[in-house]
Parts: C-alpha cells; sequence; structure tokens
C-alpha cells in the first residue's frame, strides 16, 4: 500500500510511537493510527520487538522507520491460554528495571536526536518518563495499564517485586494524557483522560472476495480460530467441527498437519478480512479480537485466560452487545465445541458504536504534538478516583481472588457506551417490580425459621423460573446458567451455613488449643437436585458431552455459583462423576487437586464437589444420580470470617440430605476440613467448618481442638457484644505466611519433644526393688508427657518458660531442620527446605493463647463489671500482639485495633469498648472487637469505620448479630407449586 502525503514538509510532524512487547494485538491496533499519521504527511518512528513484516505488509511508506527494542515484556505465556505470572514480574525486572538508568538515557538521546515532537505510548511505561527527561510531552493510547496488570501478578507470586508497581504508576504520570479506549481496565495513574472508539484494521477485501478465493460457498459455516498461538500438546481433529463446517486456521506452524475441514492460513493473512468473512471466532480474549469481532458483527466463542486481569471488561463489553459465547477450556481441548459454535451463529450482534478510532486517535495526537490542547472526558476526574479504589483493592488480593467489577464499574461503562449510540435497554418506568413470594414452592420438609436471607433465597429460585419464559437478554450470565439447572416439578434441597467470627483462638487450632468461635449473620445457600441421568437438564455443551460419549448417559454435576459476575471466575462448572473414579475406586485426593487444578477460572469448583469426593472416600457413597447446584454465599471472601467453610458446609449438608445420608453436624465439619485440607489445599484447622456446622446463635461454640472436641455453647452475656471490623486486606490461609507460621509451631513441637527426650534419665526402671529418682521427684513423668507431646497447646505456659524458651531457636531453615528432625509431623503442609522459618514465636503464641482462652472463658461467666469487660479486653489485646510477633499482623488491622484503644482510653468519650484482635488466619482480614451491648458502642464502632476510611480510603464492613449453623437450621425440601394446589399455611 503506498502513502501519499497530504501536508507540505513544512508542516511534517515527528511521532516516536512505543509499542508495548506482549503480543502482536497492540501492534495490529498501532498500525491504524500510524496509517492516519502518514496519510496526513507526518513521519512515525514505531519502537518495537514486533517483526518488522507486521508494519510494513501494512504500510509501505518511507516515512515510516521501524526500530527493533524490547523495552517492556508485558506478561510472559507458559502457553496460548496461560499467563506465568512470577516469569512476568521477573521478566519486566530483567527488562526494564535493572537496565532502567541507561534504558533512560539512551531513549532520551535518541529521541531528541530524531526531533519528536510527541512520543505515543502503547503501553510502555518507561517511554513516558523519558519523553519527560527529553522534555517532549508524551500521550498513551491504550485499553489497559501494566499497573494494574500486574497487581495481581505482584500478590499473588511477587511480593519482592512490589516496587514494579508504583514504578510503572509514577512513569505513566509524566504523560499529559490518555486516549482510552472501549473496553478499557482501571487506570488511575494518568493525569487526564480523552475517550476514542474502537481502533479496528479497515477490510481490505468483501465477504464474497475472501470466501470466492478460499473456494467456500456462502452455505457453508466458517469459524476462524485465532488463537496467535495454540495451546501446547494440542492436535486438531476432524470431529471437533460439526457437519457442514469449516475451520480456518491462525498461527498454525510450518510443520503441523491438520484434518481436511481445517485450512491453515499463511502467516502473513490479513486476519481482519478472513473474521469478516466467517460466521464466528474461536479464540482467546484481547482487544484486536475482541474490537474487530464487534466492528464486524461476528460471533466471538472465547476460552478464558488464566490471570490476565484485561479480561473481565473487554468479556463485559463483548456480552452487553450479544457477541461473546465462553466455551469452557476442557471442552476446548476435548474438542467439544459443537454446541458452542451453534449457540454463536444464534446471536446477533448489536455493536453500533464508532470503529474509526484510528483516524481518531490520530487526530488528536495530531493536534497534541502541533501546540494544541484537547478537551478531557468531562468524567475522567471521577472515573480516575474510582479507578484508583479498584486498583487498591487489585493490589489486595490474594491468590485464588478473582477480580470483581463493581456495579457503579459497569453502570459507568455501559453510560459511556449510551452516550455514543450503543443498544439500550427499553425499560417501562411506570412498571413496578413482580412481587415474588415463597408461596410459590411447597415447603415439604424444613422450616425458613424466618431468617429474611432464606426467604429472598426462595425468592430468587422463584425468579430463575420466570427467567425460563421471558427471554429477557438483561439477565447476569450466571443466572442465564442457573436458569436452566432445575427441573422444577421436582424436589430441590435447600441448606444454609453461616460464616465464623473468631473471637478467641484463631491459629491455634492446628496445635490443639481450646477457641471460641461465633457464627455471623451472613450465610452461605446451596439449592441442590439430584435426578436420574434420563431426566437431568443438562447445559447444551454438557449435553453435547453425553452424547459423544461412547458409555451413553452418566450421572453430571452441575454447579452455578452466584457472585462471579464480572470476574476471572467462571459462573459454572460442570463434571462426569465418573471423572472421580478410577479402576472402580474413587481417585485420590492428590489426584483430585490437580483435576481441579488444570483451569484456575474453575477452581474454585473444589470447595463444592470436593465434598462429593470427601463422601465417597471416607463413608463408601456412590452417586448414581446427576445433580446440579446453586450455590449463594453473603459471607464475604477473603475477610477472615470462613466463607470458604460455609460452602463447604452448606455444600455437603445439602448432599447429605438430598441423598438421605444421616451425618452429625460435627461429623459434616470434620469431613468439610478433609475438602479443604487434600483438595482445596489449604492447612486449615478444624474450627472454621465446626462453627459453620454446629454452632448456634448468640453463643460461642467452645472446642478443644484435639481434633475437635466439642465442650459446649458458653452464652454470651447480654451486656456484652461482639463486633467485626473488615479491614479490607484480603487474607487467606492458603497464603504462604499462614502456613510458614503453621510450619514454625509444628517444627517447635518436634524441638520440644526432642529436647524433652534428650532430658530424660538414661533409665528410669525400677533397681533391686527400688526406683533409681525420689518418688515425689514429678520431673520425669513431666519429660516423659513432653517427649510425646501430641499437641503443642498441652503444653503448659510455666513448663514453656521454664525449660524450652530459651532453647527453641528464634528461626531455622527447613534444610536444617530436615537434617536434625526429618519430619516435622504435619499432614498438610510441607517444609521448604531452602526457606526459613521462625520457630520461637510461631511454637509460643498457641501455648499462651490456649491458656488465653480458658481464661477469656472463666471470664465470660464471672460477675458483671468493669474489671470483667476490662479483662476480657486486654485478652484480646494479648492475642493480637502475639499474632504480629508471629509475623501474622497487618497494617490494616493494627490500625484498627488502635483506633478501638483510642476509644476505649479517651478522656473526652464515654468508652465503651474493650479490647480487639486480628481473627482467623491473620495477614488482614476482620478484627473482632469486644464492647458494652449499648448504643453508644454501636455508634462508636461506626465513628472507628469512618476514621479508618479517613485515613485509608476503605470504609470496613461490620459484622453484627449471630445466627444458628448448618446444624440447627437442618435443610429445606421444596417444590415449585403447580397452580392448581393449595397454600400451605
Amino acid at each position: 500500500m503506498g502513502i501519499q502525503p497530504e501536508t507540505s514538509s513544512e508542516n511534517r510532524l515527528v511521532f516516536a510511537y512505543y509499542i508495548t512487547g506482549h503480543g502482536f494485538g497492540h501492534a495490529t491496533r498501532v498500525i491504524e493510527v500510524v496509517r492516519h499519521l502518514i496519510l496526513a504527511g507526518h513521519e512515525v518512528h514505531v519502537v518495537s520487538a514486533a517483526p518488522e513484516f507486521v508494519f510494513t505488509s501494512a504500510i509501505q511508506s518511507p516515512r515510516l522507520f521501524i526500530r527493533k527494542v524490547l523495552l517492556d515484556c508485558g506478561a510472559v505465556q507458559t502457553d496460548a491460554l496461560t499467563v506465568d505470572r512470577l516469569a512476568s514480574l521477573e521478566k519486566y525486572h530483567e527488562t526494564a528495571v535493572v537496565h532502567r538508568h541507561t534504558i533512560l538515557e539512551t531513549e532520551a538521546e535518541w529521541l531528541k536526536s530524531i526531533k519528536a515532537d510527541l512520543v505515543v505510548s502503547d503501553v510502555v511505561p518507561v517511554a513516558c518518563r523519558a519523553a519527560a527527561d527529553a522534555g517532549i510531552r508524551s500521550v498513551c493510547v491504550t485499553n489497559f495499564s501494566w499497573d494494574f496488570i500486574y497487581a495481581e501478578y505482584i500478590m499473588d507470586a511477587g511480593h519482592h517485586h512490589r516496587s514494579i508497581v508504583w514504578q510503572i504508576a509514577e512513569d505513566y504520570s509524566h504523560c499529559q494524557f490518555l486516549i482510552r479506549l472501549p473496553g478499557y481496565c482501571p487506570m488511575p495513574a494518568f493525569r487526564d483522560v480523552v475517550d476514542a472508539p474502537l481502533v479496528v484494521r479497515r477490510l481490505h477485501k468483501t465477504r464474497q472476495e475472501v470466501r470466492s478465493e478460499l473456494g467456500i460457498g456462502d452455505d457453508v459455516k466458517l469459524v476462524i480460530l485465532n488463537f496467535g498461538g495454540q495451546p501446547a500438546d494440542w492436535k486438531l481433529k476432524d470431529e471437533y467441527l460439526p457437519s457442514g463446517w469449516l475451520c480456518l486456521v491462525c498461527g498454525a506452524s510450518d510443520t503441523e498437519e491438520v484434518p481436511p475441514n481445517f485450512i491453515k492460513l499463511a502467516k502473513d493473512a490479513y486476519t481482519p478480512d478472513l473474521i469478516a468473512a466467517s460466521d464466528c471466532m474461536l479464540g482467546k480474549i484481547g482487544y484486536g479480537t475482541v474490537s474487530e469481532a464487534l466492528a464486524y458483527k461476528v460471533p466471538f466463542v472465547f476460552v478464558r485466560r488464566d490471570y490476565f486481569n484485561e479480561e473481565p471488561f473487554l468479556r463485559s463489553m463483548l456480552e452487553y452487545y450479544q457477541s461473546g459465547v465462553e466455551m469452557i477450556r476442557r471442552d476446548l481441548l476435548t474438542g467439544q465445541w459443537k454446541p458452542y459454535l451453534e449457540r454463536a451463529i444464534s446471536l446477533k450482534p448489536c455493536y453500533v458504536g464508532g470503529v474509526n478510532g484510528g483516524e481518531i486517535t490520530a487526530h488528536i495526537l495530531q493536534e497534541t504534538a502541533a501546540g494544541k490542547n484537547c478537551t478531557s472526558d468531562k468524567f475522567s476526574g471521577a472515573r480516575r478516583l474510582q479507578d484508583a479504589i479498584i486498583l487498591g483493592y487489585q493490589l489486595q488480593r490474594v491468590r485464588g481472588r478473582d477480580l470483581l467489577i463493581p456495579e457503579w464499574y459497569a453502570n459507568a461503562e455501559n453510560e459511556f457506551a449510551l452516550s455514543i449510540g450503543s443498544p439500550t435497554c427499553q425499560v417501562d418506568e411506570r412498571s413496578s417490580p413482580i412481587d415474588y413470594s415463597i408461596e410459590d414452592f411447597e415447603v415439604l420438609h424444613g422450616d425458613v425459621q424466618g431468617f429474611p436471607d432464606s426467604v429472598n433465597f426462595l425468592k430468587s429460585l422463584v425468579e430463575l423460573d420466570s427467567l425460563n419464559d421471558n427471554g429477557s437478554t438483561e439477565v447476569r450470565r450466571e443466572q442465564k446458567a442457573a436458569a436452566g439447572l432445575f427441573n422444577w416439578q421436582e424436589d430441590i434441597f435447600v441448606t444454609r451455613a453461616p460464616g465464623r467470627l473468631d473471637v478467641m483462638g484463631g491459629i491455634a487450632d492446628y496445635s490443639g488449643s481450646l477457641v471460641l468461635q461465633m457464627p455471623i449473620r451472613e450465610a452461605c445457600h446451596v439449592a441442590l437436585q439430584k435426578n436420574h441421568p434420563s431426566k437431568h437438564r443438562l447445559w447444551k455443551h454438557v449435553q453435547a458431552r453425553q452424547d459423544s460419549s461412547v458409555q451413553g448417559q452418566t450421572p453430571v454435576l452441575q454447579i452455578v455459583s452466584y457472585g462471579s459476575e464480572f470476574s476471572n471466575r467462571a459462573p459454572t462448572f460442570d463434571m462426569n462423576l465418573s471423572d472421580f473414579m478410577d479402576g472402580g475406586k474413587p481417585i485420590s485426593y492428590e489426584n483430585a487437586r490437580k483435576y481441579f487444578s488444570k483451569d484456575p477460572a474453575q477452581k474454585w469448583a473444589a470447595y463444592v464437589a470436593g465434598t462429593i469426593l470427601v463422601l465417597m472416600r471416607e463413608l463408601g457413597v456412590r452417586f448414581e444420580d446427576s445433580i446440579s447446584m446453586l450455590v449463594s454465599s453473603a459471607v464475604p471472601e477473603g475477610k477472615g470470617v470462613s466463607s470458604s467453610a460455609s460452602v463447604e458446609v452448606a455444600s455437603l449438608s445439602a448432599i447429605a440430605a438430598a441423598h438421605g445420608l444421616s451425618i452429625s453436624s460435627r461429623d459434616i465439619a470434620l469431613l468439610c476440613q478433609k475438602v479443604e485440607n487434600c483438595i482445596v489445599g489449604a492447612p486449615c484447622g478444624v474450627m472454621d467448618q465446626m462453627t459453620s456446622a454446629c454452632g448456634e446463635a448468640n453463643k460461642l461454640l467452645a472446642m478443644v481442638c484435639q481434633p475437635a472436641e466439642v465442650l459446649g455453647l458458653v452464652e454470651i452475656p447480654s451486656h456484652i457484644r461482639f463486633w467485626g471490623l473488615d479491614s479490607g486486606i484480603r487474607h487467606s490461609v492458603g497464603g504462604a505466611d499462614y502456613g510458614s507460621v503453621r510450619i514454625g509451631a509444628f517444627m517447635g513441637r518436634e524441638i520440644i519433644k526432642s529436647t524433652a527426650s534428650s532430658m530424660l534419665p538414661v533409665s528410669s526402671s525400677v533397681i533391686n526393688g527400688v526406683s533409681n529418682y525420689d518418688s515425689e521427684d514429678n520431673s520425669v513423668e513431666l519429660l516423659q508427657t513432653e517427649s510425646s507431646l501430641d499437641y503443642l497447646c498441652n503444653l503448659p505456659p510455666h513448663r514453656y518458660e521454664a525449660i524450652y524458651a530459651k532453647l527453641l531457636p528464634e528461626s531455622i531453615t527447613g534444610e536444617a531442620f530436615v537434617e536434625k528432625f526429618v519430619n516435622h509431623n504435619d499432614p498438610v503442609t510441607v517444609i521448604d527446605e531452602k526457606r526459613s522459618y521462625a520457630v520461637r514465636a510461631s511454637a509460643r503464641h498457641p501455648i499462651y493463647e490456649n491458656f488465653r482462652v480458658k481464661a477469656f472463658k472463666a471470664l465470660l461467666t464471672s460477675a458483671t463489671s468493669d474489671e470483667q469487660l476490662t479483662s476480657l479486653g486486654e485478652l484480646l489485646y494479648q492475642c493480637h500482639y502475639s499474632y504480629s510477633e508471629c509475623g501474622l499482623g497487618a497494617d490494616g488491622t493494627d490500625r484498627l485495633v488502635e483506633l478501638v484503644q483510642k476509644a476505649q482510653h479517651s478522656k473526652s468519650e464515654d468508652g465503651t469498648l474493650y479490647g480487639a484482635k486480628i481473627t482467623g488466619g491473620g495477614c488482614g482480614g476482620t478484627v473482632c472487637a469486644i464492647g458494652k451491648n449499648s448504643l453508644r458502642t454501636t455508634q462508636q464502632i461506626i465513628e472507628i469505620q469512618q476514621r479508618y476510611k479517613d485515613a485509608t480510603g476503605y470504609s470496613p464492613f461490620i459484622f453484627e448479630g449471630s445466627s444458628p449453623g448448618a446444624g440447627k437450621f437442618g435443610h429445606l425440601r421444596i417444590r415449585r407449586r403447580s397452580s392448581g394446589s393449595p397454600k400451605i399455611k
């Protein structure tokens, strides 16, 4: 394509255009902007690691200059669908941090040498800083920025790389403004924002011309496989496609053989023409594929990538314009394509927004380089603040927790879309919401017991039934999936399990301590139905899998999880229950853990489906029927209030109820702990599951964790009340800090046992009828007991201080410990020999915590007085600081405890709060506070909430109130009422 100038050489501007090293998608959209800049007669220097032909095949002009340099690496992928987070951070560090000083000097000098008028970045951070050093203005053009993308990687895999995010954000802040493309992520680092339409490559040929050249008639259905590289070790097979379909394959290797109904495309094939000529596209989500699918109105069957945070925003845009169908990765790799392709061609994509973003962006860049000011989006200031809040949450995420796009963010996206002519949903403002009533169900067993959340959950089931008939497109993905889950003429079982507030005990549970736990008001509900496989309502892709199975109809598990909307967590999960069998026996827990780890977007299903395998292995249960489950939890995730335990207990309780299994609440808790320890892989104790299963409202569950002896329920005195205050810092018992402290405690126990054994005399036998030792000397007997110590909490604090405190090392490497002691004898953690573990603090905490909990329990039943409350509060404080000594503290929880102390000791206020402590596994999460049961205390809690928000920008969630455990709730058996059946009073 030859390009002629449209401006005189005197008005020619020089642009330096930097492109990230992450894939070709950035290069292809840059091409469209560069093409318009060159058409306007300007000179463009492209700085990129992409192959030169990517640019020169689309633009042939003497005013295009290519400089091959890699200044950022993007996200390093192990294959087409998986990002290696730690490798990404380390590669960026190696590329852009180690050589930063040299890069800045080199780029600033080069920019001066070409006399650049403007630096454009998509979206290389250091380019903005280099431009500032050279005294040249810069502009970024993008839909995401690397500080947002890397935030999760740092929290999950590279804490020591945290400074990378701040450095990238600081680099971006040097640019004049951001030209923001649709489907954008939060990007608060930029000074100002100008929104542009989709940047899309233009078409060179019509659909008819492309099909004619390929020899494909209009009657043939055509799908283009556009992965930018295919998943590793993957072979295409002819049976993957429905009859009458052909597939165009992009990015296939020269040596790869494809079946006759697949057509391998040349590497330099012009993809936009081929996409527009296809009936649908199959691939992974990226800006290029999404923008071209929307622009050419081609339905897009997409497979999730792991850990790439741009994806939820693009996926939301696809689904808003009725252009996307999500395919489960397992079905992609096993060739179950038919239901997805058929669903895709039934869609009616409706994007009507602008697709001339390349031209508009080039015009804005030209005006900026010429010295003219651009008017920013009037909402940019508010949006930057909202973006900053989202980035703050992102920086507090931990592994296994997905990004949630808040409703206000999605609404703002849609409002912007509407302002540029996107489709609207017609709403009759005069209409009133439907009043769904639980009288639509017959309650055949059980009682909702007046719980508002249970009533609302049942109402939501009624609403699902109505979705089958109204055909509305304004329904969340998870609701659509759930609407096809149940046979409404058959029985449905409903269970409820609450989260818990750790009042005392916490991490000492795994060392055998007494713990005191309160079930909270927030709970998880599960609705479950079992049906014979021949009567089971199956999702289309599951039905296709059944139809192609040589086994015929087999029992299937289908799960919908509410709360996954707009997140990287898939809202649905399905599997053949035969996957849990191998050679006629249930598979091992290790194999189950690997099974659920294959697709991180569906790893959450281990908490739910794992209960089935545990029942198979531990109780010999066999499942002949298919199972459908809907999981809806109000227990916030990552706040240290046992969201996972509530899901496990509610799920296992529902399965037991539906299958007529009589399992005690205590045994349900122990089985659920197996799910978490052995299948999920989180080394938690059992107090969470036990409280969720066995707790009662407004009482503390007292339990000795050896392994799970419930002592009873401790009534909370009427003058005392507990509150939970969420710090906003994400917490996970699967995190490395919790695990290392646990390992340190078990190491301490082994060292104490070994020390006690070495202190025993050579022989304690009786010689000639006379004992070697004074019969009144109990030291030998104590040492013998301590040499076989089963639980660390059984060691009294005075014995610890008298003999062992000074002998325990502050820390020890895993290698040194294994060499001397062989094993720490904890079945759910593994020692990393290269790591150093804190032993003394980790072992000391549970020994003293057990004493504190016993004292706390005794004080609760003592006479009412200020001294009682002061002593209870002091025990909470001591526990909190002991957590910190173990390394399990956090800035946010420390700040909340300090705010409680200030309220308690304030001379100007009538203090009614007495103490607070971090809870659960520590490292963030929720603080438990104790105070008088009075209106003034509630006001103080609200004041603390506001003061914390003023200091941090985060308003803590307040947990108050209690509710019974799953055992007390039991289960409901319900059925949709037929129109003629009488209502049950």
